[in-house]
């Protein structure tokens, strides 16, 4: 009988040990994916200087436009890296105003037809794209993190050893959602 319960508590010990060392994985998968959110964020942000300057070359008296980017990255940089929403939140913001700088540059076919612009394009179209996927990743380790944490037996280690659930990034004002129609 006393090898019984001496095999029961150490298969109980590694289960739980087992339970620990997952939910140690899936925060580490949290924490590489929002790494990789934010040197796709980094990425985009070094872009910008580049597109305002080569859109202000042709397109000087929209001026409005061009403010408006650089202010929404001003303050995109300023949000500490550790504030998922409210990064989310300013990052939106900036890719509306993207949006607008977009929109403008379409009234100037000289522009339009600048390698330097059209280049820039590309690069902020691939650095987009990897972004989103970026999000996507991201957020499927903070749902599979999460599910942890909450489900039944992984939830009373989770609570015991203070793993809390992530936020999603996640596009909190719906007219951001919406993607601005430019053709070049």
């Amino acid at each position: 009988m006393s090898w019984f319960l001496l095999a029961l508590t150490g298969a109980l010990g590694l289960y739980l040990i087992s339970l620990y060392n997952g939910l140690v994985t899936k925060r580490q998968m949290v924490n590489e994916g929002w790494s990789g959110i934010d040197v796709q964020l980094k990425r985009r942000t070094d872009l910008i200087p580049n597109l305002v300057e080569v859109v202000k070359g042709y397109a000087s008296h929209e001026r409005e436009a061009l403010e408006a980017v650089t202010r929404m990255r001003t303050q995109a940089e300023a949000v500490a890296g550790d504030d998922i929403e409210g990064r989310a939140k300013a990052e939106g913001m900036l890719s509306q105003a993207l949006g607008r700088l977009m929109a403008v540059a379409e009234n100037y076919p000289d522009l339009k037809a600048s390698q330097n612009f059209a280049d820039l394009q590309a690069s902020l179209d691939k650095v987009e794209h990897e972004l989103q996927m970026s999000r996507r990743y991201y957020n499927g380790a903070v749902r599979g993190l999460n599910v942890a944490v909450e489900s039944f037996p992984s939830n009373l280690v989770a609570r015991n050893f203070g793993f809390e659930k992530a936020d999603y990034f996640e596009i909190e004002d719906a007219s951001d959602r919406t993607v601005p129609s430019v053709s070049f």
